[in-house]
């Protein structure tokens, strides 16, 4: 009976001796949570007043946010009473081992850096890069997401925008349209030439500058083509184009003006047979 009251007694010390340490370590995880959470909103709200890009701020709370996280993880353990010296350091090896076995993961998250850093596009921009062309959704620790004109939503590795070109549509206000219009070689350049300048002056939404430019530009195989430049406002490009290829169509039929396909001519010579001997 003594025997069961002894453990007893040291199973009731130990669970003391215990609860003394994992209270304030559970209090501490529950406030370290709560504070971590607070100070990365925080810290995306100055950004925000700071005139950062949304897409920008959101990634470096991500950063500061997974920082915190650690510095409390350890605190935790500190306060149970783990050893956090060794534990930093076996930290230490294990993320090396870590770096080195997700090398693209650590490639993708400098890239993010460098994105957020640098800023070559900002949420809301259409861009043209690794592939494929959208607006700028969100950038995140690894990944960057774009929707595309058809509304789909595409997740690219940060790596695959920094190591290539990246074409952003949306830096200035203004864009060139180019179209190039081929006619027949029977057909008078002069008149098509004024036909085109006249389409581009009752064009509402181009601008007066820079000045269109309407200008042969090849004498091509089947067709004589035509270079036709306007600027419009960056917003404007798309309808316009559509607008003007379809104008440019409808207005050439009315004229007589003819727009040739490829063709190739043959010319077939037949040999005289030599008398025989």
């Amino acid at each position: 009976m003594n025997f069961s009251n002894s453990k007893f007694d040291d199973f009731t010390d130990l669970l003391l001796q215990w609860g003394d340490k994992l209270w304030p370590a559970l209090l501490l995880l529950i406030v370290g949570l709560w504070l971590t959470k607070k100070a990365r909103n925080l810290l995306i709200s100055l950004l925000h007043k700071k005139s950062l890009d949304e897409a920008a701020a959101n990634f470096i709370g991500q950063i500061v946010h997974s920082v915190l996280l650690v510095i409390l993880f350890i605190s935790v353990l500190s306060k149970i009473g783990v050893d956090t010296t060794s534990l930093i350091a076996a930290l230490g090896a294990a993320g090396l081992a870590v770096a080195l076995a997700l090398k693209g993961s650590m490639e993708n998250l400098a890239a993010g850096i460098l994105l957020v850093s640098q800023r070559p596009f900002k949420k809301g921009d259409v861009i043209e890069g690794a592939g494929i062309t959208g607006s700028v959704e969100k950038i995140t620790i690894l990944t960057t997401q774009f929707k595309t004109p058809d509304n789909k939503l595409i997740i690219v590795p940060n790596a695959s925008l920094v190591n290539g070109n990246v074409t952003n549509y949306s830096t200035h206000p203004t864009r060139r349209l180019d179209l190039v219009v081929g006619v027949s070689y029977d057909d008078d350049i002069r008149l098509v030439k004024q036909v085109l300048q006249d389409i581009l002056a009752a064009e509402p939404r181009g601008l007066k500058e820079p000045e269109s430019l309407v200008a042969v530009s090849e004498l091509a195989d089947s067709s004589v083509n035509f270079t036709v430049r306007l600027w419009v406002n960056a917003s404007d490009y798309w309808p316009t184009k559509f607008d003007l290829t379809e104008k440019i169509k409808l207005t050439f039929d009315e004229k007589g003006i003819s727009i040739p396909f490829p063709q190739r001519d043959v010319h077939l010579y037949q040999h005289g047979q030599k008398s025989a001997d």
